[in-house]
């Protein structure tokens, strides 16, 4: 345990100190469920930070798809 990690344990340890018993015990509560959360790993946290696509298509297919859905409007217009 770091000192910093140590120093803060202590510091919310004091504040603890001044809650009843069930307020307490609603605290060991919520810690245990955080802690029964299912954690990301650092890599699905990193796919997830930006837009993917989630079908397992290839790159190329997807290319495809985009290419075709484009629609351009004439250039020449006439008044």
């Amino acid at each position: 345990m770091t000192v910093a990690t140590k120093n803060i344990l202590d510091t919310y340890s004091s504040l603890f100190e001044g809650l009843d018993s069930f307020t307490k015990l609603e605290l060991i509560e919520r810690l245990t469920k955080s802690i029964k959360k299912e954690k990301n790993t650092k890599e699905e946290a990193f796919f997830n930070s930006f837009g993917a696509f989630p079908e397992s298509k290839s790159a190329e297919s997807i290319n495809e798809e985009i290419k075709a859905s484009r629609n351009f409007r004439d250039k020449h217009l006439k008044f």
